[in-house]
Order: C-alpha cells, then sequence, then structure tokens
C-alpha cells in the first residue's frame, strides 16, 4: 500500500496534468501536404542532463468550424477527472462487476493513482505506470500479500513501460529512460538512464505507450498533437528503436494516438488500437483495432477515419482506399487503450489468443460507452471472427466507478487490469482458482 503522504508530494505535478485532462480540447488544422517518408534522425547518443525541449503550441482552431455543441450538451461531455488517491479499497466497484460464468475478479493492488500501464518482470514485480503524475510502481509478493513500491519519482508522464532481461524501459513524454536489474534493487533503484529523446514536446497524446517486439526492439506511439489536423513529420505513428537507442525507424503512419499494442502468438503480426476524433459527433467516428502486415502502412488519419469515412476538413480529394483499412471497430469515443493476445492456459481454450482490450470510455458522448474489457476472437488468417464483453459494470447510470487502462496476462494465466481512476489494479481468475492473497 502506498502510504498517503507519499502521494501529497505528487498532486502539484498531478494539478497540472489533471488540468489538461479536463480543460476543453482544442481543435485543429495546418496546411495538408502528405507525411513525410521518414521522421526526423534520431539522436544517436542522448545527453541525460539535456533540457527537455520547450513545449510545442497545438495547431490552431479551423477557422469557422470549431465543431463544438451547444451550451446545454457541453456540459454533459466533462472529462472525468481520476480521483487523486485513488479509491479505497473497501470502496472500489467489485461487487458490480460482471463476468462470463466461471470468471471470478478480486483487488490485486490498491491505492496506487492513476494506475496505467502494466508489465510483468521475470520474477513476478507487477510494473505500474502514471500518466498524470510522476511516479512508477512496483507491486511485489511479501509474505504471501502484495506490496507496493515507488521505484522512480519525478518523471514527465511516465505511462509507457517494457521489460526486457532485468531491465525496466520507461516512455515518458520526450525521452525513454531504463532502471538495469531493477527487481533486485527495488528498495534501492537506480536513477533512471535516458537511452532516447527524439521526440517533440505536446501535451495533445503526448504520453507514450510502449512495449518490447519479438524482434527485441522497442516500439513506441508517437501521438498527433492535436485532435483533427496535418501532425508534423514525426508525428501521428507508431515508431521502433533498439535497445540501446539507436536505429529509429516507423512501423506506421496515420495513426492519431495508440495506447495498446501487442503481437500475434503465433504469426508475430502487429495490432495495435487507434482513438478516433472527437467533435465529429456522438457516433463517429469508432475507434480502431489495427493489423501491420508490412512496415510503413499508413492508416488514415487525418484523411480517413475508421476505414470508410474521409475528414470533412482535411479529407477533400482524398479516399479511405488509399489507407489501411482497420481489422475491427471499437466504438464511437470508447477509448480503447492496452491491449493483449491472451497466451495463459487458465481461461478456457476459447480464449486462447485471443485479445483482450481494455477500453477506457467515453467523454465526448452525452451517453456514455465503454468502461469496460472486451474479448477480440480471430479467425485462422488474422481476420476478427467475433467481439464481446467481457469485464464490464465500471459504467453504472451514465457515470464511471472504475476506468480500465491496461492488461497483463500473468504467468499463471490469470488477467490483471489497471483503473485509473479508482487507482486500483484487479484480477480476473478462471474456475476454483485460489484467490490471490491481499
Amino acid at each position: 500500500m502506498i502510504t498517503r503522504s507519499s502521494t501529497q508530494r505528487s498532486l502539484l505535478l498531478a494539478g497540472t496534468f489533471i488540468a489538461v485532462l479536463v480543460a476543453p480540447p482544442a481543435f485543429a488544422q495546418q496546411s495538408g501536404d502528405k507525411p513525410a517518408a521518414q521522421p526526423a534522425a534520431p539522436s544517436a547518443a542522448p545527453d541525460p542532463s539535456k533540457p527537455m525541449p520547450p513545449l510545442q503550441p497545438e495547431p490552431t482552431t479551423v477557422p469557422g468550424r470549431p465543431d463544438i455543441p451547444n451550451a446545454e450538451v457541453a456540459k454533459e461531455l466533462r472529462n472525468v477527472a481520476p480521483l487523486p488517491f485513488g479509491a479505497p479499497e473497501d470502496k472500489l466497484p467489485i461487487p458490480q462487476l460482471k463476468l462470463p460464468k466461471s470468471f471470478k475478479i478480486e483487488v490485486y493492488a490498491s491505492g496506487i493513482p492513476n494506475a496505467r500501464s502494466l508489465r510483468l518482470g521475470d520474477k513476478g514485480t507487477v510494473f505500474v505506470s502514471n500518466r498524470i503524475l510522476d511516479k512508477v510502481y512496483a507491486i511485489v509478493d511479501k509474505n504471501g500479500k502484495h506490496e507496493t513500491k515507488v521505484i522512480a519519482s519525478g518523471l514527465d508522464r511516465p505511462n509507457g513501460l517494457a521489460f526486457h532481461k532485468g531491465t525496466l524501459y520507461i516512455a515518458e513524454g520526450t525521452r525513454i529512460s531504463k532502471l538495469e536489474n531493477i527487481e533486485d534493487n527495488l528498495d534501492n533503484p537506480p536513477k533512471p538512464v535516458v537511452i532516447y529523446s527524439d521526440f517533440l514536446n505536446h501535451q495533445s497524446h503526448g504520453w507514450k505507450f510502449m512495449a518490447l517486439g519479438p524482434d527485441n526492439k522497442l516500439y513506441v506511439n508517437v501521438g498527433s498533437p492535436c485532435n483533427i489536423c496535418e501532425p508534423p513529420a514525426t508525428n501521428g505513428q507508431i515508431r521502433r528503436i533498439s535497445l540501446d537507442g539507436s536505429g529509429a525507424d516507423v512501423v506506421a503512419r496515420g495513426v492519431r494516438n495508440s495506447v495498446g499494442f501487442d503481437w500475434h502468438p503465433v504469426t508475430k503480426e502487429f495490432y495495435f488500437t487507434d482513438n478516433g476524433r472527437d467533435w465529429l459527433s456522438e457516433d463517429l467516428p469508432e475507434d480502431e483495432l489495427n493489423r501491420v502486415t508490412k512496415i510503413g502502412q499508413h492508416f488514415g488519419f487525418p484523411y480517413c477515419h475508421q476505414g470508410n469515412f474521409t475528414d470533412r476538413e482535411l479529407g477533400w480529394g482524398r479516399s479511405c482506399n488509399e489507407f489501411e483499412k482497420p481489422v475491427a471497430l471499437l466504438g464511437p469515443h470508447s477509448a480503447a487503450l492496452g491491449m493483449r493476445f491472451y497466451t495463459g492456459k487458465m481461461f478456457p481454450s476459447q480464449y486462447q489468443n485471443a485479445i483482450f482490450i481494455a477500453r477506457h470510455g467515453s467523454w465526448n458522448r452525452t451517453k456514455k460507452i465503454g468502461g469496460d474489457v472486451i474479448v477480440v476472437k480471430l479467425n485462422k488468417d488474422g481476420s476478427v471472427k467475433s467481439q464481446e464483453p467481457f469485464l464490464t459494470g465500471f459504467l453504472q447510470n451514465n457515470e464511471y466507478s472504475g476506468r480500465p487502462v491496461d492488461v497483463q496476462v500473468m504467468k499463471d494465466g490469470s488477467l490483471l487490469v489497471s483503473d485509473d481512476h479508482a487507482g486500483a489494479v484487479y484480477r480476473v481468475t478462471y474456475g476454483s482458482t485460489k484467490v490471490a492473497a491481499r
């Protein structure tokens, strides 16, 4: 459990980022050339003492076309700020959560404000990131109970995590750093060592998601710095980088903001979620699940949304047939975030190699959707066979009691789910599996 005094020291920084979350978004457009073929050349050996790049201004509002609903409707579209300390364990929404028959859910850890990305260490440590605070946490098993430790602080939107051979990689707003041999030094963690810092600094979609690919490279999203605009050539993409920070190249383009991706366990094809633009309508566009079949493919942003709808500002003269189409649509403004292929043995066989996707939940709708975990099952050719609810109940009477962000398959086959609103991590099990100690 995290002490309240430790959390309070983060509130000044949290206030800044929460203000960004709840502020009305800007609406944007820049001149419409096609994206450049390559991003700016990365720095070969970033200087750890290098100051943070200047904050980039968000592109200007589209003249005469703000796409803002009337004042009465706008009152119902306020964003949902996370609880600053997380919810007390006895106030977490466990009793109202629903799962398929024979599945169970319990609290794995609580009191982790703004719990976001999840990664599993070789020795069983569960690492948890932040987006609006400055910390990275480690959940460890101590005498049969789960204990949470702060292993890094003073960071800038440390949302992205990856783990490889004892090293934890952390993607902040403008850089990637590493903590070597971290599981042996949780009580005295080293200072992060910067390996890459070739990112623009922007608040809109400026946080990063990161994962380790089957090629042992770091894959990281570089979000578009706007709601709808022609992004800079270095943005609106998913990039991959060698573990020493060298050799950056672009895996996918035309990506508005991906906050979750993973690789098919058999084919090794790369799948990612992407969040659609706001302020078009309540029902358009839908978030996407995409599949990369060739390095460098373009997935449509900002010209085409959901594979079949050209943008009304930037889509003129463009066709959705120019771009890769999503393999599934995940709901309008559902905020599909973290995803993992299920590779465990605990769940029934129909879940093997299926994708669990955390949908954070809409704010840009008067009638909310999402706030759940869905399961997407695939055909043998990698196309989508079905998608169905899995974990529901966080959304009640158009209000959220929790907002799922990421999922993590554990070594025993159970599934962890992070919740940045209530500041908790939950564990889903199947059958007669014994409930974990707290």
